[in-house]
């Protein structure tokens, strides 16, 4: 019992997150969070929706713009009010912390657990191409996947950072072999597109924006950030500017690998890229790619989360175990440990009821925007309740943009409730067993 004293988790345990985090490393998880396996997903679908080549660039153009106005408006959030809590402690002070803990259930249980496991089994997918384990392979690796890199966040938030960026630099690598393979090697036989291709551009851009997703995280570093009145803003631009180049050469080289026509016929557009420029070897190369893609999104993913757990323990005295953040490993131990366990949950139900990517699409992105919305429209409360506060960053072209971010979520909670199916509905009724525990178990009489 004496030796693992300072290792953890005593609720009377000093809980003080350190400012440890650099530009470098708030960089990292934009990057490595936001390029993940959608990339390799999703542009078939938003070829054969758009029907247009122009239209289907431009959407990841606007992806990216749509992106960086969200962050903008995240940076002015974050740079006011700097906390691991990131979302929850907008949210909570915003408009109470009611609203905040029932966010923090639907992240715990839908949002944040839900990404994390569906990451492990699409690495799993990929890894069980280069070394199968059986019929249950991809679930093994899964579970091996959320395991290892809940263990590394657990050892101390050194180890995760420095896995971040080791990960992110392999990552962008192996995408820019990808396509340099599409603009050197990879021109063939073409398809044209469909003459009644197109028209569904708000699906398009779900799944391009879903392709984007992941960028909100980085407000979960701003309670850590050596300099985050300077750096946050700076780690946007420049994170911004990489996903959105990397995405849109990615496409271009779709594009003239296989034309709108053949890449919308294409169930997994990499994969043939790379068969015709490699045969086996192309395949196995873009398995890693995707491998790796997965590991950063998931390493990162799993730092993040479990701060906003650490938030809600440290606010609620029954959960306060939570709360408890580990001066030896500058991180929140017990968070991450409970966050691990809800998502070996979630991939053993995987295993038994698993219906794939679109499924967990369904089931997390209404409950996602919904959540968004109300940190996009938190910044106006704010500039209306507390004009003369010090605000280190202010988000350009007040209120213009964030009211196009406002508008951006609130389309596109419409568009994931209008194109999705009874995944959605699980991912909301899931949110709403919550409510009777925040209304009856969570008082407002202490402001945030």
């Amino acid at each position: 019992m004496s030796q693992s004293k300072s290792q953890l988790v005593s609720p009377e345990a000093p809980s003080a997150p350190r400012k440890v985090l650099t530009i470098a490393d708030a960089i990292a998880f934009f990057v490595g969070i936001v390029i993940g396996v959608g990339i390799f997903r999703t542009p078939p679908i938003v070829a054969a929706t758009t029907g247009n080549e122009y239209l289907f660039i431009g959407a990841w153009i606007a992806g990216g713009l749509a992106t960086l106005i969200g962050a903008l408006c995240y940076a002015e959030l974050a740079a006011t009010f700097p906390d691991a809590g990131g979302e929850y402690q907008f949210l909570s002070r915003a408009y109470g912390k009611r609203l905040a803990v029932l966010f923090a259930w639907a992240r715990g249980t839908v949002i944040q657990t839900g990404a994390i496991a569906l990451v492990g089994f699409v690495f799993g997918d990929y890894a069980q191409q280069l070394l199968p384990l059986g019929p249950h392979g991809p679930a093994i690796y899964a579970a091996l996947s959320v395991i290892l890199f809940t263990a590394i966040n657990v050892i101390g938030t050194r180890p995760g950072t420095g896995t971040q960026k080791l990960l992110e630099i392999m990552t962008v690598l192996a995408i820019i072999a990808v396509i340099v393979a599409g603009f050197a090697g990879g021109g063939g036989e073409t398809k044209p597109a469909a003459p009644d291709a197109g028209g569904a551009l708000g699906l398009a851009m779900v799944l391009v924006l879903l392709s984007y997703g992941g960028w909100n995280e980085i407000a979960y570093l701003s309670g850590e950030m050596k300099d985050v009145r300077r750096d946050m803003t700076r780690a946007i631009l420049i994170g911004t500017a990489v996903v959105t180049l990397l995405y849109v050469a990615i496409n271009l080289a779709f594009l003239k690998a296989f034309g709108l026509g053949g890449l919308a016929a294409s169930n997994a557009p990499g994969a043939d890229l790379m068969y015709r420029v490699g045969g086996g070897a192309g395949v196995a190369l873009l398995s890693i790619t995707v491998c790796l893609s997965s590991l950063s999104t998931l390493n990162g993913t799993v730092f993040t989360g479990a701060r906003v757990y650490y938030a809600l323990g440290r606010d609620l005295p029954p959960i306060r175990r939570l709360g408890v953040w580990n001066e030896r490993g500058d991180n929140p131990v017990n968070a991450f440990m409970l966050q691990g366990a809800i998502s070996l949950a979630l991939v053993g139900f995987g295993t038994i009821t698993r219906d794939g990517f679109s499924t967990m699409v369904d089931y997390t992105a209404p409950v996602f925007w919904l959540f968004l919305l109300l940190t996009g429209i938190s910044l106006f409360v704010f500039r209306l309740r507390e004009p003369s506060r010090e605000r280190p960053f202010k988000v350009p072209l007040y209120p213009l943009t964030p009211a196009i971010f406002v508008c951006i979520c609130a389309y596109l909670l419409y568009a994931s409730l209008a194109y999705t199916g009874w995944g959605a509905l699980v991912g909301i009724v899931i949110v709403a067993i919550g409510l009777p525990f925040v209304w009856f178990g969570v008082r407002e009489d202490t402001p945030s």
